[in-house]
């Protein structure tokens, strides 16, 4: 709004505001500048999660609430610019989550898409419709949209893992609904056999008895052992790219497009020593630490990683990746639906 108005006009101008408020009426002139900004315009800031303080919460509470008494015991990360949000970026939500040995978290399915990384223990599961996946450390597993799941953990020590949902997203929209089961899914296939089936670049005939997966989203295990050892074959054949390093992207098999419809996710390695050149994107990221040390320089401000670290890089930050020894880094972000909706961009 001009600023040099005459008193007169201005006056004029406010009582006519009064006079429409009532009726839910508001001038876009007054607000144009805030709605339609030039770069994108966050509240949400740079944010690093030390892994050992958070895990020290995490076990605490452990001994204080049970799995089936939370539902899903989870430590939220919530960026603090974004208060009371349960946010970790404007659209995406990040926690920690812990089952105890012996323990459950029961079924129940949900509108938002959902991933599970897994930060330590092994040998706990998650079923989806019934299917377990084995987890180990640095797994990456999906529950997605509407498909039930469950957690249990028959092994002898704590697992957790990071969670990271759509939740915002799906809360702008107001389309959240949630089904509860209770206990375990009933055995639906032994586990790997979706892996058999659709992550080899087979499929079962479309229409067959065989075709027991949902045919936009057949796989969701994609195991550490084996997007680490892709991402080693991308480092031993030619030099990392300056902004990114080394990069690899999980994919659908059926479309070849990110993991989910709102949700990508991908790892990256860089060598020691190597520094990237800066990037802006507008999916704000949340990063894990996987292996390694170093720091993230985000709007010129430094941030040191250790191992299992969890780093928040808003949308349009500037970011620079420095590797103290060979870095390697998974991250997960909203470009999935950026990229749908024509919004994506990237400097």
């Amino acid at each position: 709004m001009d600023t040099h108005q005459p008193n007169e006009q201005r006056a004029r101008l406010e009582a006519l505001y009064t006079e429409m408020r009532p009726h839910s009426l508001y001038p876009l002139w007054e607000v144009l500048h805030a709605l339609v900004t030039p770069t994108p315009a966050t509240t949400a800031q740079p944010w690093k999660w030390g892994y050992a303080q958070a895990r020290d919460y995490l076990l605490r509470a452990g001994d204080m609430i049970s799995a089936a008494q939370a539902e899903r015991r989870v430590l939220i990360l919530e960026n603090p610019g974004l208060p009371g949000s349960s946010a970790a970026t404007n659209s995406l939500y990040a926690g920690l989550q812990l089952i105890l040995p012996g323990e459950v978290a029961p079924c129940h399915r949900h509108t938002q898409s959902a991933l599970r990384f897994v930060m330590e223990g092994e040998g706990a599961h998650t079923a989806v419709d019934g299917e377990r996946a084995v987890m180990r450390p640095f797994d990456l597993v999906l529950t997605p949209n509407w498909q039930w799941h469950d957690h249990g953990n028959d092994s002898a020590a704590p697992m957790i893992w990071l969670d990271g949902l759509d939740i915002p997203t799906v809360r702008f929209y107001a389309a959240s609904f949630a089904e509860r089961m209770g206990g375990e899914h009933p055995a639906t296939a032994a586990p790997g056999d979706t892996t058999a089936r659709y992550g080899r670049n087979l499929r079962p005939f479309t229409g067959s008895s065989a075709a027991r997966r949902p045919q936009a989203q057949p796989l969701f295990h994609y195991p550490y052992g084996e997007w680490r050892e892709s991402l080693d074959a991308m480092a031993r054949g030619e030099a990392p790219d300056p902004a990114l390093g080394h990069a690899l992207e999980f994919r659908n098999p059926a479309d070849g497009g990110p993991v989910m419809p709102t949700i990508s996710a991908h790892v990256r390695l860089l060598p020691a020593g190597f520094r990237t050149t800066p990037r802006r994107a507008t999916d704000g990221t949340i990063f894990v630490v996987v292996e390694g040390h170093g720091r993230a320089v985000i709007n010129g401000v430094a941030h040191d990683l250790a191992r299992r670290d969890l780093l928040v890089v808003p949308s349009w930050a500037e970011l620079v990746l420095e590797a103290g020894s060979e870095l390697v880094l998974f991250g997960y972000s909203d470009r999935a639906a950026q990229e749908k909706l024509g919004l994506y961009r990237a400097a």
